[in-house]
């Protein structure tokens, strides 16, 4: 709603309390206090009567606040001393806003999601004009908030980006590329004011840049979480979302104390979601508490819109049965060409490292685990309790390659090729192999069965016909019995990835 009465912004104010039983609605209180405020020559703003803090509030300028308490506290001398009034003092550093909005619950709504209660709230409900009190560290940021309702102007969505890798540095020249027309198509302005990794942090509170990468050869913060918590209140920053595109066992930590300050969280990192069950619940209890969203579609199937769908069927009530598929991009690259084509297992892995469609370590791929991890997360969203240790992981791995560090490792790869021709000889014929990740039994008890394996499949089933480094997934439900709901597509690759991550960001922002 457009409206162009300007917002006014009031600061070095000082709210003064009284509290006290039966104090609240005694006849005469605020004349008395209004006298005795006038005869001190103290200016009187707001009054406000709190039904459930049995109080009074009234603003006065700061400057104004020590000899306002001693006035009051000598005018209600007797009813200090009856009990009536418990305690007069004052509360500093607060500003007010004042404006004209027909929808204030809305404005309420987005000032809450941002972590902004007001402390007095005064309306004027035949002139639809508003007085919010809040304290003087987010007194900027809520007036960019009711700016942003009011005059329909573009929410701007300040960006903290974690990990530049090649999904990461992807993600960031999307965002930039893309934020003019986002900006004219959807009112959002979404400014990156942060980029990190594990060991280097830049701040822009202005936004980056094409030249982030610049930027951040010369940076001189080292990354930690506080240093961008501290960042975000000093400089008043509203809608606050950190995107993490790192594998990082240890910033997944923060989660919790980031949702906790005001950030909502986007990720493309599996670890958070496969972490004990426990922990798993205690953070969206904090996300609930905090009303802060967590988005993550790309922790299974890259840009596939997989997670989307499992939650919307399960939270229609929809009896899902059984989830089956391809889950890896890599491993589906590793064994479509390998089954096919005349060449060592060896070859075939180098040239997926080589196109960035494993990880760095490609034991990570082949250990069964990173497969594991998206079956996980997909268990926990049908709200099965199942813990990783649960899940019955077939590696495809030699033990005597599995203690190598990473250059050994990478060095020993013809020795896996043995092995795999042989599994390759014995199949059936027309059969092709693939790594499938598997979650069935009865999946409306606490816990569901979870198998990792490579088996061999015909040539012309669903699994079979898969190309390049498409993931496929089989959806059984109840109601579609035989008949899975198939969603197959690009699961590998930087790009893909952080265009799914995108989308992530841009949904959380438009329900901001």
């Amino acid at each position: 709603m457009k409206n162009n009465n300007e917002i006014k912004l009031l600061k070095n104010k000082s709210i003064i309390k009284f509290e006290g039983k039966d104090f609240l609605g005694e006849v005469g209180i605020d004349g008395r206090i209004f006298k005795a405020l006038t005869y001190a020559r103290i200016s009187v703003g707001v009054i406000s009567q709190q039904a459930v803090e049995n109080g009074i509030s009234v603003l006065v300028n700061e400057s104004d606040s020590e000899k306002a308490v001693n006035c009051l506290i000598d005018e209600f001398e007797n009813e200090r001393k009856s009990g009536k009034v418990n305690q007069i003092f004052s509360v500093n550093n607060v500003s007010v806003l004042g404006f004209v909005a027909k929808d204030f619950n809305k404005i309420i709504s987005e000032l809450g999601r941002n972590n902004i209660f007001p402390l007095i709230l005064n309306q004027v409900a035949s002139e639809n004009r508003i007085n919010l009190v809040v304290t003087s560290s987010q007194d900027e940021k809520a007036k960019n908030i009711i700016e942003a309702e009011i005059f329909a102007k573009p929410k701007t969505v300040h960006l903290a980006m974690i990990g530049h890798g090649k999904v990461g540095a992807a993600l960031i020249d999307q965002v930039l590329k893309n934020s003019e027309v986002i900006r004219n198509r959807k009112k959002l302005d979404l400014k990156i004011v942060a980029v990190a990794n594990s060991r280097k942090m830049v701040f822009n509170k202005s936004g980056f840049n094409e030249s982030w990468a610049d930027d951040i050869l010369v940076a001189e913060n080292e990354s930690n979480m506080d240093s961008l918590i501290q960042f975000s209140q000093l400089n008043q920053l509203e809608n606050l979302i950190v995107v993490d595109n790192t594998a990082s066992k240890d910033f997944v930590k923060n989660y919790t104390r980031l949702a906790e300050n005001g950030f909502d969280l986007v990720s493309s990192n599996k670890i958070f979601n496969t972490l004990s069950i426990s922990e798993y619940r205690g953070f969206r209890h904090v996300l609930n508490k905090k009303n802060k969203k967590y988005l993550y579609e790309t922790n299974v199937g890259a840009g596939l819109p997989l997670i989307d769908t499992i939650k919307l069927l399960h939270l229609s009530g929809e009896n899902i049965t059984r989830i089956k598929g391809v889950f890896s991009g890599s491993l589906s690259y590793i064994f479509n060409n390998f089954s096919v084509r005349d060449e060592k297992f060896s070859t075939i892995l180098k040239e997926a490292m080589e196109q960035g469609f494993t990880e760095p370590d490609p034991r990570e791929d082949l250990s069964g685990n990173d497969v594991a991890r998206k079956l996980l997360i997909l268990a926990r969203e049908l709200d099965l309790s199942n813990e990783f240790t649960d899940i019955n992981i077939e590696s495809l791995i030699p033990n005597h390659l599995e203690d190598l560090d990473k250059n050994d490792f990478l060095k020993s790869l013809d020795l896996l090729d043995a092995h795999f021709e042989e599994v390759k000889k014995n199949q059936k014929e027309n059969h092709v192999l693939r790594l499938v990740g598997d979650l069935h039994g009865d999946l409306q008890q606490e816990k569901g069965e979870l198998d990792v394996q490579l088996i061999s499949v015909p040539t012309n089933s669903a699994l079979g016909q898969l190309k390049g480094s498409d993931s496929i997934f089989e959806i059984y439900t109840e109601s579609y019995g035989d008949n899975p709901i198939v969603i197959m597509g690009a699961g590998a690759g930087a790009k893909v990835t952080a265009r799914g991550v995108f989308g992530d960001i841009l949904r959380l922002s438009e329900n901001k």
